[in-house]
């Protein structure tokens, strides 16, 4: 078996191996992966931290060993928190910008290797902040199918990230989170950072957001946003109007 990892600040995952295929995730510095299948361009990858499967591009990024592949598996990273964090890369002397929940991966004091490569953290990578703060900190990001940054983000990636910033890992999409972490029964027993979902005509769950209380949830629709909630689901004052069903409330921070 084969590894990678990402030494970039961020790798488009594809679901073909074709530049114009759609983007379904992203892969975020020092995340690795495991090497399923090689094309002269491209392979196709399991991401470690949420078992996600896609295709990247042979050049966006670097070969990991087993034994350093298994020790990321048990030994979570640190992980940067501010927006962006500045790391110097020594090899060439550039700077990469990393975007919040990178994982600096085999760090030393200031310094993380990759692959071959040495990266010299610049400046602050922030503190774990409670939950509300993380996750109001994404508030304007635009949506972006796929996407897992302040930069462009998704309903299910921004629950994702805001949780791996709190140490929690939770599965890709929202039809896939919400079979984990315990059931609330009602809006009314919800508490902040619970995960409230949405669902469609056909009874597919086609979104989520982070709930602050038991009136308001934030969440990724057009752009990050708050909303209020009740027991029929986020209403839009832009919209004046109901526009997500909801259809289940789950709790992954005791």
């Amino acid at each position: 078996m084969e590894y990678g990892i990402c030494n970039l600040a961020v790798i488009p995952l594809r679901a073909e191996p074709n530049e114009r295929s759609e983007q379904v995730s992203q892969l975020l510095f020092g995340e690795a992966f495991e090497i399923t299948e090689w094309q002269t361009n491209w392979v196709k990858i399991i991401a470690e931290n949420d078992g996600y499967i896609g295709w990247i591009g042979r050049l966006q990024f670097a070969m990991l060993g087993h034994i350093a592949y298994k020790h990321i598996k048990h030994h979570a990273p640190q992980l940067t928190y501010r927006a962006v964090t500045q790391a110097w890369k020594i090899s060439d002397n550039s700077v990469i910008y990393l975007p919040a929940g990178s994982s600096l991966t085999f760090l030393e004091g200031t310094s993380c290797r990759i692959g071959n490569e040495r990266f010299e953290i610049i400046g602050e990578i922030g503190e774990r902040e409670d939950i509300t703060a993380t996750a109001k900190s994404f508030l304007n990001s635009p949506y972006l199918w796929g996407g897992r940054t302040h930069f462009g983000i998704d309903c299910s990636g921004f629950t994702q990230v805001v949780y791996k910033m709190k140490g929690i890992r939770l599965k890709r999409d929202a039809s896939m989170q919400v079979k984990e972490g315990k059931k609330v029964e009602s809006l009314q027993e919800a508490k902040t950072g619970d995960l409230a979902f949405f669902d469609n005509a056909e009874g597919k769950v086609t979104h989520v957001g982070i709930l602050l209380n038991n009136e308001h949830i934030i969440h990724a629709s057009g752009k990050v946003k708050t909303d209020t909630i009740d027991n029929e689901g986020i209403y839009s004052a832009d919209q004046k109007r109901h526009t997500h069903k909801l259809c289940g409330i789950r709790r992954f921070i005791p």
